[in-house]
Order: structure tokens, then sequence, then C-alpha cells
């Protein structure tokens, strides 16, 4: 069934695109949805000025603002209605998985199938309303108090501001999650993953404009550029190569009798377990963590506390302490996410439940460990290879003033996105010509 699958993939062609109908439909669907998604970043939030919050961007494009206003693909700089963009959601589902691995409660709900699955996703919308809201309020009062050459960002401030600010900025979230839920659901892809990388995508050109503009100025030589846009197609390269690499371990089903003279089972497969699991939720955290002091500190222009003017330069981008403290903190995430994706205890139960087992070692708890000895040496090898790539592009950022778009984190979720949709893609092709060819056998049959 394997070889079949690989030659029907090998086979895909222009031909076998054009014809699926269903296919270019989804692809369709899913255009339109990013296109409106897009749209929406254009929509401001009444009372804003434009011009003033320019001013501020331009000076906090290196903080925590800056990589935010990446993932939301520039909303949060022009203030629209999708300013938070879809980051709450995500904060959401991120602790409702915290949630499931603590609560029994939800463990349970998570072990009753899609029924559980669709009460789990409902909590998380309910999550999302509140903290989407909590942030929304937050993003409210830190307008009223940010200011720039040109004067306040908010041309009226008070309670009437707070509140129409909440309620746009909450309905865009809101309506970005059900856009994300209606492309996985009728498009191709994962929806919320293919809004992120639209909002990196989408602001990439402008970022090729100013890379090329430093050249111009002379802050950066031309071989300079051509060296970075060489190490970009490396890194690019080296990311693929990592996210899929895989480690196969080889599952053995015994035989067994039918009928009283029929043997069947015996057969063999590999579960493949990737090389990173965490994927780019480690890289995420822990540029929130570390570019919050240096946000914090830019808000208050140099007149806040000795100490966190202390921390602001200890912890600035490029420096040493920064750059360490980074890396720890991504392989800490690597290891802590992949912990509560991944049960080897549950996954030795189900192999076990369904006959399984690992040629050479004992079913139930010798298994669970030796899931848990190959997780922990593929999370090692992930979570430095995550460091490498989120770390090294951060001094070429600091170093050469680069924006966030050539930094790790955008091109892993760029990488991780593409490859995601490119192998659905693909398995639509191959359903579309497996139901050909299945036609086809059944023609031959009524014929015959």
């Amino acid at each position: 069934m394997a070889s079949v699958a690989e030659q029907l993939a090998a086979n895909i062609n222009f031909s076998a695109f054009a014809k699926a109908t269903e296919l270019k439909k989804r692809l369709w669907f899913t255009l339109g949805c990013l296109v409106v998604f897009r749209l929406g970043t254009y929509i401001p939030l009444p009372g804003i000025d434009a011009a003033v919050m320019a001013q501020i961007f331009e000076r906090q494009q290196g903080g925590i603002l800056g990589m935010f206003n990446m993932f939301a693909g520039g909303a949060l700089e022009r203030m629209s209605i999708f300013a938070l963009g879809i980051l709450p959601y995500i904060s959401a589902a991120i602790i409702m998985q915290l949630m499931t691995a603590v609560s029994p409660t939800l463990e349970q709900l998570k072990k009753e199938g899609e029924v559980g699955r669709k009460k789990i996703n409902q909590y998380t919308r309910y999550l999302t309303v509140v903290l989407s809201a909590f942030q929304a309020y937050g993003l409210a009062v830190g307008l009223e108090a940010m200011s720039g050459p040109g004067g306040s960002a908010v041309i009226d401030p008070g309670w009437f501001f707070r509140a129409t600010t909440v309620i746009t900025v909450v309905g865009g979230t809101m309506f970005l999650m059900w856009l994300g839920e209606q492309i996985t659901a009728r498009g191709v892809g994962n929806g919320i993953s293919l809004i992120i990388f639209t909002g990196i995508i989408a602001q990439l050109p402008a970022a090729l404009v100013a890379l090329l503009e430093l050249g111009r100025t002379g802050v950066m030589s031309p071989l300079a550029i051509v060296t970075f846009m060489v190490f970009a197609l490396a890194v690019i390269t080296f990311i693929v190569f990592m996210e899929r690499a895989h480690r196969r371990i080889l599952v053995q089903y015994p035989k067994r009798m039918v009928g009283g003279n029929r043997m069947v089972g015996g057969e063999s497969s590999h579960m493949p377990i990737k090389l990173n699991i965490s994927g780019v939720i480690p890289a995420i955290f822990a540029s929130s963590l570390l570019l919050l002091p240096s946000t914090i500190g830019g808000f208050s222009a140099g007149t806040g506390p000795d100490w966190l003017l202390a921390i602001t330069a200890v912890l600035g981008p490029g420096q040493p302490l920064y750059l360490a403290l980074y890396a720890a903190l991504v392989i800490f995430f690597a290891f802590f996410y992949t912990s509560i994706v991944f049960n080897p205890k549950e996954t030795a139960e189900n192999l076990k439940k369904h006959g399984g087992f690992i040629p050479g070692i004992r079913p139930g708890e010798k298994t669970a460990q030796y899931f848990d000895y190959v997780i922990t040496r593929l999370t090692t090898v992930g979570a430095i290879y995550l460091a490498a790539v989120t770390v090294l592009p951060q001094v070429l950022i600091t170093q050469y003033g680069l924006p966030f778009f050539f930094g790790g984190t955008s091109l892993l979720i760029v990488v991780s996105v593409t490859m995601d949709t490119v192998a659905q893609i693909q398995s639509h092709l191959i359903a579309h010509q497996y139901e050909g060819l299945i036609k086809k056998a059944r023609l031959r049959g009524r014929r015959r």
C-alpha cells in the first residue's frame, strides 16, 4: 500500500490537479478567506491617530510590539480591528492543553473522542473571549498612555474609547478564529497557521525593500546583503531538513488464529516520531518573555525605576545574557511542550490495547520507558536545533537592524506551514487518483 501511495504521489502532475474539482474549490475558498483577513487588517479602530501610531511603532519596532505586529500581519501597527490577531486563540489553546494534562475532568473529555474534542474546543472559544477582552482593555489603556512627537495616540481618551476598542477588537479576534476554523474545515491546510503565515508573507516585500535600503544608505555593504540572503536560504534548507526528520520505530503485530484453521496478522509497521514535536511554540514563548522588559522600558521612555532600566539594559536584544537566556528558554519550552503533547505511558497502553509491541521490548511499562528514552533524545536534538535557528538570526537582526521577518521564528512558521499545506494538497490529489482508479475498476467489472 505504501509503494502504491508513493507511486501515485510521484505521478501527480498539473493534469491531475486540473481534474481535481473539489481541491480547486477548497483552494479558492482558502484564498478568499485569506483575502478577507488581509482587507480587515486595513480597517482602523475608531479614535486612533494613525500618524502618531506610526511614530510610536517606529520607535518600538524592536520590542515585543514588533513581534506581535508580525504575527498580526501589520494589523497592530495600523491599529485595525484585527489588532490582536489570532494570538488570544493560540494562547487559549495552549492553556487548555496545559489544563488537560492537569485536570482529570478535561483529561477524561479528551479520551471521549470526537464528542470530548468538541467540548474542549468550545471551552477554548470561551477562554479566547476572556483573554481577548482582557488584552483589548489593556491595549486601550496602553493606547491612551502612548504619545509621540505629534501628540497623543488617542484622539478622545475615556471610557467610551475603551468600550468601543474592547468590543471591536474582541469581535475581530473571534471573527479570525471563526475564519480559521472555516479554512480548516472547508479549505486546505490549518486555518490558524495559514492566517499567521499570510500576515508574515504579506510584509516580506516591505522587509526586502528595507533590507535593500540598508545597502543604499551604506549601513550594509552589497557583499553583506548577498551573504545574508545566502545565509537565509541555508537556514530555510536546514529548517526543511530538520522539520521532515523523524525516528521510525518498528511495531510488530502477532499472528492469531481465525476460524480454527486460518492464521492472520503477523504484520509490521513503523511509528514515525518527529524530531521537533513542539514546533514553533518554544520560540514564541521565549521571545515574548524576554522582550517584555525592554518593551516596558521603552514605554517608560527612560523615566522608570532604576531596577527596570538595569534589566532593560542587560536584557536588550543582542546582549550576551539575552542570547543565553533566549536559547535556555527555547530549550526549556521544547521539553515542556513535548511532555504535554506526547505521553509515553498513554502511547504504550494504546499500543498494547491493539496487540502491537516493539520487538525486543515487553509491552506495558518497558515500552513506556523505551518511548521516554527515544523522546528525550529526539527532543534534545530538536531543542538544540530550535535554539540555533532562533538565536543566530537574532544576532543579525541586532547587528544590522534587520526586521523581525528575517528572524528564526518567522522562518520556522513560513517553512512549517508551507510544508504542511503542500502535504495536504498532495493528499487530496492522491485521494482523487484513488477514486479515479476505483471507478475504472468498477466499470471494467461491469463490462465483464
